[in-house]
């Protein structure tokens, strides 16, 4: 099984903004589909919602006509769907609410978000642009998180990843996980969900044992993927915490470096 992040690995970041090109390098969208050729199962595996993954599994052409459907792990592995048509097998949800009223006493002017499944997001206030896929329902924050939810974001563009991340170990944030982007972005999802855990869950259905997983991400959010995976690749521009939990690093998404590390095999 071949596990593939998204954004900053198969898309290329847009230069000074939280936001990746939505277009794939010829050579990393060859080099993909040779792995599936080959008779990989390719899991994509991506902190966006399943709204957001669904066009770059088309651009990937990943799915062919009488095969079974692709299996992806979304919402950083608090949904896993299977695509076409989407259909959702699993999904962990938690109270959200404790931790976003904290989070917000010291970042009053944070907007949050929460999926509006096939919509886009329901807002406390509008994100920049591109930074969410889909339509933006502006909802008020009690509303936001009145019951049980796979994942909320937290942005702050006043702020800096290091003052979020800094947050999070203060305040403990009790009962969820959460994960800093390159940003001051922070998603909240149910205690001990990440994308290796909806990966393990794709992987048992499909009869894929652990060692026989290779993975490839750049951000903070990959570092239980990349430990979890029998091989798991770093991107060559990713911050050292996801480095080092890493067997190896490739070359920059810039670089084509999810395509370099396939090529090894296929």
């Amino acid at each position: 099984m071949v596990a593939l992040d998204i954004d900053g690995t198969l898309l290329k970041w847009v230069e000074g903004a939280g936001t990746t090109h939505e277009e794939i390098a010829p050579a990393v969208g060859d080099a993909v589909r040779r792995a599936r050729d080959a008779g990989c199962h390719v899991v994509l595996a991506s902190g966006r919602s399943p709204h957001g993954m669904i066009p770059v599994a088309d651009r990937l052409e990943l799915y062919l006509d009488g095969t079974e459907p692709l299996w992806v792990v979304a919402s950083n592995g608090a949904v896993v769907f299977r695509y076409p048509p989407l259909e959702v097998v699993a999904e962990e949800t938690f109270d959200a609410a404790p931790a976003v009223r904290a989070v917000l006493e010291r970042h009053p002017k944070a907007l949050v978000a929460v999926e509006e499944r096939g919509v886009g997001y329901r807002v406390s206030k509008e994100f920049p642009t591109g930074e969410l896929s889909g339509q933006m329902i502006l909802t008020e924050v009690d509303d936001l998180v009145s019951a049980p939810v796979s994942r909320v974001i937290i942005r702050d563009p006043e702020a800096t990843a290091e003052d979020f991340l800094a947050l999070a170990r203060e305040l403990g944030l009790h009962g969820t996980d959460y994960v800093v982007g390159w940003t001051a972005w922070l998603d909240l999802a149910p205690m001990g969900v990440s994308k290796a855990s909806g990966l393990a869950h794709v992987a048992e259905r499909l009869g894929v044992a652990q060692t026989d997983v290779l993975a490839i991400g750049d951000g903070r959010n990959d570092i239980e993927m990349l430990q979890w995976a029998g091989r798991g690749v770093a991107m060559g521009q990713a911050v050292q915490p996801v480095i080092d939990a890493a067997d190896d690093v490739t070359a920059t998404v810039g670089e084509d470096g999810a395509a370099l590390e396939l090529g090894k095999y296929f």
